[in-house]
């Protein structure tokens, strides 16, 4: 390609549009959506990625005019958020399940501020995001976010995105699948605190001596830790399964 050529319109918009879809998703994709990276650096990602796939970018296939080239910025912005929703759906289910298991422990008013998010969660929520995050790098996320991106350039041309009624359904379905799946991650450490919880009960009738505050509490965080790091293994095997699944499910975008 001549360097005359590159400055055509076509051309120009169609870079503007190939950096739109790169930013919206590093603005919303679990891993380049993360709250510490700045603004600045991702713009410059999006930019050096719209460089380098520059080459593989289609012709351009709308009217240059002004209400075509709104809807196809709308457009190139709504593709990356539906992406970002639909990974971030099934990533929260580990998030989800820390509230949960965190409520059970007595540990819902220790919240911090996620480095993920930037909101503040409880703590048991953190350290389950940082395992997750790692989860997604040890499964190339990040990778397979850019070769998704390179293969939509050939099914989704620029500025020609939609939003289609099955891209709602399965939203819908993903936010329910979130909470069931949620509360399977945590069903067994809550479980057992409320097993904890009718032992005490039982315990202070029969022995009105004994402290719950002093000695049940501590017991039962304790027993939350040992089944948390037991069961640890199986949340990363089942939030593995939950993005494999979320990322194959991107397809239906095509």
């Amino acid at each position: 390609m001549e360097w005359a050529q590159l400055f055509q319109d076509e051309n120009v918009v169609a870079f503007i549009l190939l950096f739109i879809r790169f930013g919206a998703l590093f603005m919303a994709v679990p891993i380049f959506a993360h709250t510490s990276i700045p603004v600045t650096l991702k713009a410059a990602m999006a930019f050096f990625f719209s460089v380098v796939f520059y080459n593989s970018m289609p012709e351009l296939t709308i009217a240059i005019t002004v209400p075509s080239l709104i809807v196809a910025i709308l457009g190139e912005l709504l593709f990356g958020l539906v992406i970002g929703l639909v990974l971030l759906l099934a990533y929260h289910t580990i998030t989800f399940a820390g509230g949960q298991i965190s409520f059970a422990m007595g540990f819902s008013m220790a919240s911090a501020i996620d480095p993920q998010s930037g909101i503040s969660m409880p703590i048991i929520s953190q350290f389950l995001s940082l395992i997750a995050l790692m989860v997604l790098f040890s499964l190339d996320m990040h990778h397979w976010i850019l070769l998704y991106v390179d293969a939509s350039l050939s099914k989704i041309p620029l500025g020609g995105f939609l939003m289609t009624p099955h891209i709602f359904d399965y939203v819908i379905a993903s936010a329910s699948r979130m909470f069931m799946v949620g509360f399977v991650i945590a069903f067994p450490i809550v479980a057992l605190s409320w097993l904890a919880d009718v032992i005490f009960g039982m315990l202070m009738k029969t022995m009105p001596q004994f402290n719950l505050l002093v000695i049940g509490f501590p017991i039962k965080i304790a027993i939350s830790f040992v089944v948390l790091i037991a069961t640890l293994a199986s949340m990363v095997l089942i939030l593995k399964g939950e993005m494999q699944g979320a990322f194959n499910a991107l397809e239906m975008l095509f």
